[in-house]
């Protein structure tokens, strides 16, 4: 498996994920094609700055341009308080197979090793059982439930946390 940063070509992927009523189901329903190519430039630019880490799932890296899905680790805000957020999307195809959870490890050692992340959030849908699988598997503590928002739409979630310096 090969985690590599977003690129401008990843365009289909995103619309695969991000405008799929399916895929978007726990996160406030699917979003409009219009809104996916900035986006993708948003996220392009993001990551070549190394402001937060958007990284595309290649199961094959002698094909990097395939992907399964995204992983995405960055600064947000909520209640006031500023931390570090972790999410992830995996194209129905591939769910269910352990790529969301390999992927997922491998950010969060990454983010172990580089420091500066602190503490790590994440919020899957309180319905997400892959999602909240994955958390508590690679060890998040749960802190409970809370509606928040993804992409300007509110959605129910469980609040997980990651001791990256642990």
């Amino acid at each position: 498996m090969l985690l590599r940063n977003v690129e401008l070509s990843d365009l289909d992927a995103y619309v695969a994920m991000r405008c799929d009523p399916l895929m978007m189901a726990e996160l406030g329903g699917p979003q409009a094609l219009a809104d996916i190519a900035p986006k993708v430039a948003k996220d392009v630019a993001d990551a070549a700055a190394d402001r937060h880490w958007i990284k595309m799932v290649a199961l094959d890296a002698e094909h990097p341009e395939v992907v399964a899905g995204t992983v995405t680790l960055w600064r947000n805000s909520h209640g006031g308080e500023e931390f570090s957020e972790i999410g992830w999307m995996v194209l129905t195809e591939y769910q269910g197979k352990g790529v969301g959870k390999r992927a997922v490890a491998m950010v969060l050692d990454a983010a172990r090793a580089d420091g500066r992340w602190g503490p790590i959030h994440a919020f899957p849908g309180v319905g997400n059982g892959g999602s909240n699988g994955i958390c508590r598997s690679l060890g998040f503590e749960l802190l409970g439930e809370e509606e928040i928002e993804f992409a300007g739409r509110p959605f129910r979630s469980n609040h997980w946390v990651y001791d990256a310096a642990a």
